[in-house]
């Protein structure tokens, strides 16, 4: 006689909390739809941990597409063939994307204009008017990662996309006070990012909360690395925040965002085409490797945001998330 198999199932205190990003006509905005994030009560894809008629995991991890306000130049070839003449322009390569599959769109602002000046207000919110108007998709709007810059940029942006509940960034403890400010005061939600460790993560959203922003519109950035960079402390560090949410504590409660896209195509790996061992094998196939298991592992890590950079690696990373979400 076969001996049947009781699942161990735990009890959580906590759960993650549920952000809702994008505002539709009915809620201020003009998004034609809003994505939410977040919600877990239970480790990722354990869906059995669910009490009665409750889920462990009611919103899956949501798919979003890195685009630019110009075309960039430190993009590899392959990312310019995946995307075309649409990188031309910043509302046609935002249509690509939703075409392609995004849940969301990210605009990332450079730090200077295609003639090498630096980027001004007026062309960051030119290219957030043009993004809003080619497609639907909920927004997030990051600066260049420069706080002087950063706050410059992203200030005139949230103003100028009041209403919308753009998520903005980044924040981080050089600027997070500027761009929390300007959030707060055009109902807009806040990424904030920190170097790779549970508390610095954890005071980072104190801090911002503290300054009255609400918790349901903080998503959490604990950074990350790509696969054979680092990826497995990072990996840990999120495993860490997860579980503490899990305990009860609220301050770790935030769903994370991750950007997979950006760290495996800053590998050699993904990026160098020539010069590498014949070992390596073909390079398109490579590269897209780098990125879709770089995103895997954080998927199962807890990530419920993942920042992707090529379309086909988008498809791949939210096939392996269907597939997990049919065991439910």
């Amino acid at each position: 006689m076969p001996v049947p198999v009781e699942i161990p199932k735990d009890k959580w205190a906590g759960r993650v909390r549920a952000v809702t990003i994008g505002a539709t006509a009915t809620g201020g905005g003009t998004r034609l739809k809003t994505v939410t994030i977040g919600g877990e009560a239970s480790l990722p894809f354990l869906h059995f941990d669910a009490a009665g008629t409750e889920l462990a995991m009611p919103n899956a991890p949501a798919m979003a597409l890195e685009i630019r306000d110009r075309k960039p130049n430190d993009w590899p070839p392959l990312l310019n063939a995946a995307w075309g003449e649409a990188m031309d322009d910043p509302g046609d390569w935002a249509h690509a994307a939703e075409v392609a599959g995004a849940d969301l769109l990210v605009l990332t602002l450079s730090l200077t204009l295609a003639d090498g000046t630096p980027n001004t207000p007026e062309n960051a919110r030119g290219a957030v008017a043009k993004v809003l108007g080619a497609s639907g998709l909920p927004l997030a709007v990051f600066g260049p990662g420069q706080a002087e810059m950063d706050n410059a940029l992203i200030v005139p942006v949230a103003e100028a996309a009041q209403g919308e509940r753009l998520l903005l960034g980044v924040c981080e403890d050089k600027n997070y006070r500027t761009l929390v400010a300007a959030a707060m005061a055009n109902d807009h939600l806040v990424s904030s990012k920190t170097p790779m460790d549970v508390n610095l993560s954890k005071q980072l959203v104190i801090l911002i909360h503290d300054m009255g922003m609400p918790l349901d519109r903080i998503v959490m950035d604990p950074t990350t690395g790509a696969l054979g960079y680092g990826i497995e402390y990072g990996y840990s560090v999120m495993e860490r925040l997860r579980l503490a949410a899990l305990q009860g504590d609220a301050m770790t409660q935030q769903p994370m965002l991750v950007t997979p896209g950006e760290e495996a195509w800053k590998a050699k790996e993904a990026k160098v085409g020539g010069g590498v061992p014949s070992a390596w094998g073909d390079w398109e196939t490579r590269a897209l490797n780098w990125e879709t298991l770089t995103a895997a592992a954080l998927v199962h890590a807890g990530a419920d945001l993942i920042v992707l950079r090529h379309p086909r690696s988008l498809a791949r990373v939210r096939a392996m998330v269907a597939a997990l979400g049919q065991s439910a």
